[in-house]
């Protein structure tokens, strides 16, 4: 098992590359459900932190009520993949969501965007079909694939 600083950076860095990740989560019925979402990571050398600007839907909402976690999948043709699962709550207060609209709309492309250009927080941060999701990961793993296939590199794995 690796440290969590040998992993972290190296998930941001792939992550952050690859932008768009598969995202599950649980109903209370017991049936995963996935979706495609953009989270951006913050690894303040102790600790990983990573948001997501989504809409606080019926569907996602009963989910994490449920069951406060999530599964995070990036994957791209050179096979590199990484996932972090993670411990997940559902923000909908205005501090909150301020806070992680000006942090997309501040990041550098091609994780930063402004949020307005989703037609449905036109309203901005303080819009109610706008929310942050927080993630706090349990479990990182990093697999280069473009490295392993060539005989190179390693596969990272920590844990909470």
């Amino acid at each position: 098992m690796d440290a969590l600083d040998e992993v972290a950076p190296a998930f941001v860095a792939m992550a952050h590359r690859i932008v768009w990740a598969t995202v599950a989560t649980t109903d209370p019925d017991g049936r995963p459900r996935t979706r495609v979402l953009h989270p951006i990571w913050e690894w303040d050398e102790t600790s990983l932190t990573g948001w997501i600007a989504t809409g606080p839907t019926p569907v996602k909402t009963r989910a994490l009520d449920a069951h406060p976690y999530v599964s995070v999948t990036y994957w791209d043709a050179s096979h590199d993949t990484c996932t972090a699962d993670a411990d997940a709550v559902l923000h909908t207060d205005d501090a909150t969501c301020t806070e992680v609209w000006e942090r997309f709309a501040s990041a550098p492309e091609p994780v930063g965007y402004d949020p307005a250009i989703i037609p449905p927080w036109a309203g901005g941060p303080t819009s109610p079909a706008f929310a942050a999701l927080e993630l706090r990961p349990t479990r990182l793993r990093v697999f280069p694939g473009t490295l392993l296939l060539a005989g190179e590199g390693t596969v990272r794995t920590w844990r909470r």
